[in-house]
Order: structure tokens, then sequence, then C-alpha cells
């Protein structure tokens, strides 16, 4: 690599995929493209594996537990601003509710809605991910969480 190159890095996110009779546990949040609707989802953080992170984040936008039972794919978008995403969607039932829960900054509330809702409303979607994740859940898309290899430093 030349001195004056830049290292590029993708953004790395997750998201939960969470389906209960038929509808997905989506979050309406406020965008600077207004308000938009998403899995929940987000960054994963310093010192912290994927499944932790997409558990955080789903308590964080939703209230409720998760704990991610396989992996359902992973996404590289590239936005039209030039952000690059590399999401690691998971999938899983919905844990316990924490009714009253306050909700990440910018969350408006979570929604469930029917595969056919999500189709519907395209338009509202954060990113095309939103769709194509429920569409790959809903094609039977399912990989085991040991393909995922967390190391972290010895202490």
């Amino acid at each position: 690599m030349q001195s004056n190159d830049v290292i590029w890095t993708p953004e790395v996110t997750v998201a939960a995929v969470i389906e209960r009779d038929g509808r997905f546990l989506l979050i309406e949040e406020e965008t600077a493209d207004g308000v938009k609707i998403n899995q929940p989802a987000g960054h994963l953080e310093r010192d912290e594996t994927l499944t932790a992170a997409v558990a955080r984040e789903t308590l964080e936008e939703s209230a409720h537990h998760f704990q991610p039972e396989c992996l359902l794919g992973i996404y590289h978008h590239e936005t039209p601003a030039g952000v690059t995403y590399m999401r690691f969607a998971f999938a899983g039932p919905a844990g316990r509710h924490e009714a009253g829960r306050a909700l990440d900054r910018g969350i408006l509330r979570h929604v469930w809605l029917s595969a056919d809702e999500i189709r519907e409303s395209r338009a509202r979607h954060r990113s095309p991910l939103v769709l194509q994740c429920v569409e790959d859940y809903l094609a039977g898309m399912r990989y085991p969480l040991a393909l995922i290899r967390h190391y972290a430093p010895k202490s």
C-alpha cells in the first residue's frame, strides 16, 4: 500500500429477524430521510461478539430480549452516499418484552408486520436489506451459529 492510500473500512452491523405468528418485529425510527422501518439493528461495538451485539441492539431498539438461533445471512450493501455496510442478520424468537423500557434515541416504536405489509411498505424501508432479510427468512435460509468464530485476546 502506498502512503497516500486510504484504508477502506465497511461499517459492520447486525440485525434481528424475528417472526411470530406470521408477523415480523420491526422498528420505526427517525432518520435524516424521515421515519423509516428497519429490523432491530445497529453497529458492532469494540470487544463485542456479533451475537451479543444483535441481542443488545434488539433490546435497546424494541425492548424485546433476543437470543439468536441461527445466522440468516451476511449482506454487503453500498449506499448511494458511498457508505458500505456489512450486515450480519440473525433469526430467532422474540423473548420477554420489557414494557415501558426507554428505547434508543430516534426509535419511535416497534411494530409487527406481515411479509405482505413489509413488501407494500418498501418506500419506508431504511435500506433494501429490510425486505431481503425477510425474503431470505421465508425462503428457509438458516446457517448454524458455529459458522461464526470469535477470537479474543487472552487475559
